[in-house]
């Protein structure tokens, strides 16, 4: 019997408690779950694709997932899963708002290749506000998101955006 490999991509900018909450629980549904690490530059990112590497590989590390490893990429995320050995794609879903887009997203992926199958985990009913964009956001403008992200994601969100100021009248 072949080793079940899933795939958890996303940009993670920054990694939060709800990526975090849908990695341990993904990691339960597959032998190996790869979180893969992309770039989208329409969603403005505030860190490297390098940096990012290393805040998701330092919070999978705290997790203590042993059958769960970091992986960048830039591909579209079939090829991705392809080169990967993949036949599970992980996705999150925070709230009706999020099925639309992942539910079109799951149909084109499985054109491309019916083998893989589209997971949906939704997330924690604690953690299902949080979005990358908003803890960015928040903290740009001055507010807290240490409820949002864990310790050293949070120290570094912040002294992201004190090298880089902060936004609005405060």
């Amino acid at each position: 019997m072949s080793k079940r490999i899933g795939i958890y991509p996303g940009t993670f900018d920054p990694i939060t408690l709800g990526h975090r909450d849908i990695i341990r629980r993904g990691s339960k549904l597959v032998d190996e779950l790869i979180i893969g690490v992309t770039t989208n530059p329409s969603k403005n990112p505030m860190f490297t694709p390098e940096e990012r590497m290393e805040m998701v590989e330092r919070e999978v590390r705290d997790l203590g997932l042993d059958n769960v490893r970091v992986v960048g990429f830039n591909a579209l995320l079939i090829k991705f899963a392809q080169k990967m050995g993949a036949t599970v794609i992980v996705r999150g879903l925070r709230a009706v708002a999020d099925f639309e887009y992942e539910y079109q997203m799951a149909g084109m992926n499985q054109q491309l290749d019916p083998g893989i199958e589209t997971v949906f985990l939704m997330a924690d009913v604690s953690l299902q506000p949080i979005a990358s964009k908003l803890v960015k956001e928040i903290a740009q403008f001055g507010g807290e998101i240490s409820r949002f992200v864990s310790k050293d994601v949070c120290e570094e969100v912040i002294a992201r955006v004190e090298r880089e100021g902060r936004k609005g009248d405060y």
